[in-house]
C-alpha cells in the first residue's frame, strides 16, 4: 500500500479526509483534465494524488463508484506533464457509468463502455507500464478484471500516477478512495 500522504495534489480538492483507512476526497465543482478535442477547452483542474511511477510497475486505485451526476468521475491519473497524461476509471455519463479512459498528447480523445452494474460498488483500476505501452485493466467487486485500454508509452518517460476524482458540473461530490498500491504489472496482454 502507498500512504495517502507519500503524494502530491496535482490540484487540491475542496477536502481529503482519512477516515478508517480510506480518504474520503471532496471534488471542486468544474474539476476537470481535458484538453482541446472537440470542446475547443482546456480543463487542468482534477485532484490527483500523485507519486514516481516507474516502469516495470503497475499503480491499482479502489474507491466506490457512488455517482449521479454528469461526468462525476475517479480512477488512475498519469501524468508527464500538462500536456501528456492518461486519465482511466469509472465516470457518469448520459444517465450511466461507463469505464474508460482519456489520452492525452496534446490533445484529448476520449472512450467509453457503459457498466450500469457497477454503479454503487468499488471499483479497481489497474494501469500497468512495461515496455512501450501502459495496459489499462478494471473490475468490480474483487471480481476479474477486464482490458479497457492499450496506451502508447514510451519507455523511459518521467510520470506519476495515482488516484484522481473530478466533479465537472456540480459541487458536492465525495469519493472514497479505499486503496493506492504498487504491484507487478501484467505479465501479458492476454
Amino acid at each position: 500500500m502507498i500512504p495517502w500522504s507519500a503524494g502530491r495534489w496535482t490540484h487540491p480538492p475542496v477536502a481529503a479526509v482519512e477516515r478508517d483507512g480510506a480518504l474520503h476526497v471532496a471534488a471542486a465543482e468544474g474539476s476537470d483534465a481535458w484538453r482541446l478535442t472537440s470542446y475547443g477547452f482546456v480543463h487542468d483542474s482534477e485532484h490527483a494524488l500523485v507519486a514516481p511511477f516507474a516502469d516495470r510497475t503497475a499503480v491499482e486505485v479502489e474507491f466506490t463508484a457512488a455517482f449521479s451526476e454528469q461526468f462525476d468521475q475517479a480512477g488512475v491519473f498519469v501524468r508527464v506533464s500538462a500536456e501528456r497524461w492518461v486519465k482511466a476509471g469509472v465516470e457518469f455519463a448520459d444517465g450511466r457509468p461507463q469505464v474508460g479512459a482519456v489520452v492525452t498528447d496534446g490533445m484529448s480523445d476520449w472512450s467509453l463502455a457503459p457498466v450500469p452494474d457497477w454503479a454503487g460498488r468499488r471499483i479497481l483500476v489497474r494501469v500497468s507500464r512495461d515496455g512501450d505501452a501502459l495496459t489499462i485493466r478494471a473490475g468490480v467487486d474483487d471480481g476479474p478484471l477486464q482490458l479497457v485500454r492499450v496506451v502508447p508509452f514510451a519507455p523511459g518517460l518521467v510520470a506519476e500516477a495515482g488516484p484522481f476524482v473530478c466533479a465537472p458540473t456540480r459541487a458536492g461530490l465525495e469519493v472514497p478512495l479505499h486503496a493506492w498500491r504498487t504491484t507487478a504489472p501484467d505479465a501479458a496482454l492476454h
